[in-house]
Formats: C-alpha cells, sequence, structure tokens
C-alpha cells in the first residue's frame, strides 16, 4: 500500500503537550550542519586480490590522492580523476597478507627469508604465476587449507606504514584519512567481510596489527580484538559489515557462526561494534531484494544474486532461495533486528546505512559518468561490458557504479566524522551528492516546512536520522520532516520515501513504502520538502523508519560507454538506473 502522493500528507492535526522525543541533543550551536562526502572502503596493490588482478602501481598514497582531486594513472595506463574530490577517504586493504605480493614483487628479504615467499616467488618466476598462488591464498583464507602467516615483524612494518600514510595525508578541516584495513572472513565461501575503522593516530593504531581471518572468521573474535584495543589504548575503533547480498545468508542470521542461538549478549556486542552497515557497493545494491519486497516497484536495483563470495548457486527452490535472502538483505536484517529487540530486549540489528565503492584499483568512484570499475580489468576500455573480472569471474557489466557516504558533523575531522558515525547520522547513496536529512518527533507540524531554520526545529524537536524516539503517553502519532537536495552536478529528484518496518502484536514482521513526495514534473525537482504522520501507528509495537530519495532515470554506466567507444550494448545489459538515497533509520521502542 502506498500513501497519497503529496508533498505534505494532509492526515495530521495539532498536538500541544506533548512530551519530546528522547535525543541526545547538541547544544544549539553544534547542531552538525555540514555534509562531508567519503568513502571507507578502497583497495590499493597492498590487498592481495587487488595486486593479483593486476593493480601493482597504485598504492595508498595514490588512493588518497585521487579521492583529494589529483589527477593519477591508473593501472592501465589512462589518466583518471574525479569531478569533485572527495572529503575523507579510507583505504581499507585486506588484513590477511596485507602488503605481501606487493614485497614479494620487489624481492623483499624478509618475505623470501620464509617458506611462503620462496614458494610464491618460485610460482611467479616459473610458469605457474600468479594461478598457484590465487589457489593456495582463497585455500588458507577460507580455511580448507593449513594457514601459513608471514612474519609477525613484517606484518608490523606493514601496518605502521599503512598507517604513516593515512597520517600525512590526513589534514584536519580539510581532508580527513582514516586509518584502518578489513577483515576478510569467508567461512566456507561465504562473506562476512567487515572494514575496521579507527579514529585515533598513529601513538594507539601503531601499538597493534590488524586482527586477519587467518586469526578467525568468526566476527565475534574480531569484536573481541576491538575491545581488547580500546582497553589496551584508550582509543576509538568500529567495524563496518557489507555485501551480505553475497554471504549466502548468514550476514543477518537467525543463529551465532558456531550454530548456536542468538543471546542477549551477541546482540548487544554486536550492536556496540557495529553501528553502521555498508548497503550499497560496487557488487551490487544490498537494501531489498524483490523476491523479499514483491509490492516495492524500486526493490529490484542493481540485483546480485550471483550466489556467494565464492560463487556458490543460490538455491533453486525458492522458498530456500527467500529464506537464504532474509539472512542478506539490508532491510531484511532491520526487520530480523525489531524481532529480536522483542524477544531480547537488545536490537543486534539495529544498524545505520551507508555507501563504498569497494574499489580494488585504488579509484574512488561512484559516477556512472566517470566509473573505473573494481578491478584493472574493469577498467574503462571497450571491452569491459562484455568481459569477466578477472577472466573467469563476474561478468563486468553487473558492476555497480556505487556508493558513497554522506555524514552529517560540525567539522571535518576525525574525531567529529567517527563519533557521527557511532551515532549512526549518515547516509547511503549510490554515486549522487544529494543532500538529505529526516527528523521524527511527536510535535512536528507542517509549518515547519514553511518557517526557516528547519534543523534547529529538527534538533529541538526530534530525533535525526539513526536516534531512537522514545515512548509517549496517550494516542499521539510519530511526524517525521524530511528535506531531499539535488546533488548540485546530477539528476533532479523523482521521489521521496519512508520506508516502514514494524514487527506487530502477533510477532509478523511487515513493512509499507509511502510516497511522501512525488513531482509531476517529468524532469523532476530540485529540492523536496516533506511532512509525514505515520497513519498506521501503534504505540505497541517495535517500528523502524528510513528515507528513500530516487532521481529521475539517467543513464548507467554501461551506456557511457558504449556511447564513448561506439559499441553496441547488449541488450541484456541495463542501459539506465535510477540513482538513490538511503537514510539511517529512526527507531521507535515501545513502553
Amino acid at each position: 500500500m502506498f500513501s497519497i502522493p503529496l508533498f505534505a500528507c494532509q492526515n495530521a492535526s495539532p498536538v500541544n503537550d506533548s512530551p519530546e522525543a528522547e535525543s541526545e541533543l547538541l547544544p544549539a550551536s553544534e547542531y552538525p550542519d555540514q555534509v562531508f562526502w567519503g568513502d571507507l572502503h578502497v583497495h590499493s596493490n597492498l590487498s592481495f586480490d587487488s595486486n593479483s588482478f593486476g593493480n601493482q602501481n597504485l598504492g595508498p598514497e595514490a588512493a588518497y590522492r585521487f579521492a583529494m582531486g589529483e589527477e593519477v594513472e591508473t593501472s592501465t595506463g589512462q589518466k583518471a580523476k574525479l569531478t569533485r574530490p572527495l572529503d575523507f577517504l579510507m583505504v581499507a586493504d585486506h588484513a590477511e597478507y596485507l602488503g605481501f605480493l606487493s614485497a614479494l614483487q620487489q624481492d623483499d628479504r624478509t618475505v623470501l627469508g620464509s617458506d611462503l615467499g620462496k614458494r610464491w616467488k618460485g610460482y611467479l618466476d616459473g610458469d605457474e604465476g600468479m594461478g598457484p598462488i590465487m589457489t593456495e591464498y582463497v585455500a588458507m583464507v577460507t580455511g580448507a587449507a593449513p594457514k601459513e602467516v608471514p612474519d609477525r615483524k613484517f606484518n608490523q612494518s606493514i601496518w605502521s606504514n599503512v598507517v604513516d600514510i593515512a597520517e600525512r595525508y590526513n589534514q584536519p578541516g580539510k581532508f580527513t584519512a582514516f586509518a584502518g584495513y578489513e577483515w576478510t572472513s569467508m567461512p566456507g565461501g561465504r562473506n562476512l567481510h567487515r572494514v575496521v575503522v579507527f579514529k585515533d593516530g598513529p601513538d594507539k593504531t601503531k601499538t597493534i596489527i590488524p586482527f586477519s581471518a587467518l586469526d578467525s572468521d568468526d566476527p565475534e573474535d574480531l569484536w573481541k580484538f576491538l575491545e581488547q584495543y580500546e582497553t589496551k589504548t584508550g582509543g576509538s575503533v568500529l567495524a563496518i559489515a557489507h555485501n551480505g547480498n553475497l554471504s549466502g545468508g548468514i550476514m543477518f542470521d537467525d543463529e551465532r557462526l558456531d550454530g548456536t542461538p542468538l543471546t542477549q549478549e551477541y546482540a548487544k556486542t554486536r550492536s556496540r561494534w557495529e553501528p553502521v552497515y555498508e548497503v550499497t557497493q560496487v557488487k551490487g545494491d544490498g537494501e531489498a531484494h524483490p523476491l523479499l519486497s514483491p509490492d516495492d516497484e524500486y526493490a529490484d536495483f542493481e540485483t546480485w544474486d550471483e550466489g556467494d563470495i565464492s560463487q556458490t548457486p543460490k538455491p533453486q527452490d525458492l522458498a530456500l532461495k527467500k529464506q537464504m535472502l532474509k539472512g542478506e538483505y539490508a532491510r531484511s536484517g532491520l526487520k530480523k533486528g525489531l524481532k529480536y529487540a522483542a524477544d531480547l530486549g537488545v536490537n543486534p540489528y539495529e544498524f545505520g546505512l551507508m555507501g563504498s565503492t569497494d574499489s580494488h584499483t585504488g579509484l574512488a568512484t561512484a559516477d556512472d559518468n566517470n566509473f573505473w570499475g573494481k578491478f584493472k580489468d574493469s577498467e574503462q576500455s571497450e571491452s569491459r561490458i562484455t568481459s569477466k573480472m578477472g577472466g573467469a569471474l563476474w561478468s563486468n557489466s553487473k558492476l555497480t557504479a556505487s556508493g558513497y557516504t554522506g555524514v552529517w558533523a560540525q567539522t571535518n575531522t576525525r574525531e567529529d566524522l567517527f563519533a557521527a558515525i557511532q551515532r549512526r547520522e549518515v547516509y547511503a547513496t549510490t554515486g549522487p551528492r544529494i543532500k538529505l536529512r529526516i527528523f521524527a518527533g511527536w510535535e512536528f507540524s507542517k509549518n515547519d516546512l514553511e518557517i526557516g531554520d528547519f534543523v534547529k526545529k529538527g534538533y529541538d524537536k526530534g530525533v535525526p536520522m539513526g536516534g531512537v524516539l522514545s515512548p509517549v503517553s496517550g494516542n499521539e502519532t510519530p511526524r517525521f520532516i524530511v528535506s531531499a537536495m539535488k546533488d548540485p552536478d546530477g539528476a533532479s529528484l523523482e521521489r521521496v520515501q519512508i520506508i516502514k518496518a514494524w514487527r506487530d502484536s502477533e510477532g509478523r514482521l511487515n513493512e509499507n513504502i509511502y510516497d511522501i513526495a512525488m513531482t509531476e514534473n517529468v524532469s523532476g525537482e530540485a529540492e523536496m520538502l516533506a511532512y509525514w504522520r505515520d497513519p498506521d501507528f501503534r504505540k505497541e509495537h517495535h517500528a523502524l523508519y528510513y528515507v528513500r530519495v530516487i532521481e529521475v532515470p539517467t543513464k548507467r554506466w554501461t551506456t557511457y560507454d558504449a556511447e564513448k567507444y561506439d559499441v553496441a550494448l547488449p541488450s541484456n545489459i541495463p542501459k539506465m538506473t535510477q540513482e538513490r538515497a538511503y537514510s539511517s533509520p529512526i527507531w521507535y521502542r515501545p513502553l
């Protein structure tokens, strides 16, 4: 069911003397008033897969320089530059064999002194080449073969260099460079990857070496490491899960990795260390799936039904497939969280939404008209729309030019950006820099859209994205004010929607999509303001709300390629797309 598509829904009436919503209000002069754009998930030649698939030249420094707006030479010898610089970046190279291939290619003595280094160097210098190295790497990371780990001294040296580079490019107030890495767990070929983000500088981050999937592939062990880091250093760290669409159903599972049921302690720990989730990136969009949301006409967006990270196909049986998908997509995970909030008293899946590129070229690009792919062989070329990644993986045409994260903060510093991520005042886009704000409260009215100081009213009378709305006595219903502005260099907006999910009194999980702002102008709108009051609210139901903003149709990157290289676009490859933004949710918890 969809609501009447009005810019301000008319089902509201003034409410007086209502209690204020729960909110960690900042002083009036300290409301986050700027949105900063960036990417916390980019790989350089220090990552095993980036390097083995051809990026042997672009390291972390090139990635930072590119993000800051400099022109760089790509792995295929082309010139690449962002149209607009980013505000922040983290080079999140894989912790497993971090820098090992790069050191091997440079004949590093420490690496060549190990049995693993000697054997892999022999492959590289012989006829076998990279093939057996990749086979051994995958077998060790997935646990199919005994693990051979690099020397601890080597790991410490590489990590220290990663930290030093981030420190060198970090310019508080101008450009933020976070130190971090990717924990690349894939038990049985199922994707449980997390990006680990440190707020701190080298005085703290250099006291550890990255905890990798070679240490453990269980997220609970990663969380223990994060806790030990904070206890030891007094620093701050968090983890961001991603690519649930390739997790084989276990990203938002109903049991722990060891097969035991979820517990209250598990829920507390996961929500503590993983405040946000990467909902969109180059390997598809992970907001919703059409089989799980058949009434949502926009659910089938850049959908990857490609199996898990090892390319194991999904079940053919429809019921089994749906059950697997429920553990893979963000909306389903958020809905499951409402179930556990009621059953356990704690929500393990109370996460905000953000986007990243997961680029393995060192190039953080999410624009369809300036898309540089995932690996070297998916950089711009005449053949990429008809070729496969690595010659045998997924078709390059399936890649999604996505995504970026918008962060609401006061200043462009590690401290402010990290705090915003922790409080979930962030949102995801599939590339466009759409400016989006949502507030929920009990006292908003349509007049709040018409009188100035939208932001101050939002914080004074409600909670922002990522917040929790306190229950109230009586029969009040939540009211929302939303502001969405197009990317100044992008397409206009077609509609603004609120996606609501709730757990009813019988324990059923439900969802509904409400069009709260739509345009009748085929060319779209530059700005949309909307006031909405939930017409179906029940105060005894656990619920959540997030905003989805959808642009008018524009050319997909595959069409730009076809035009640039004057080649025919196969009929099975999409020509157009509708870019979008997803706010972090706002939750309602009943008494």
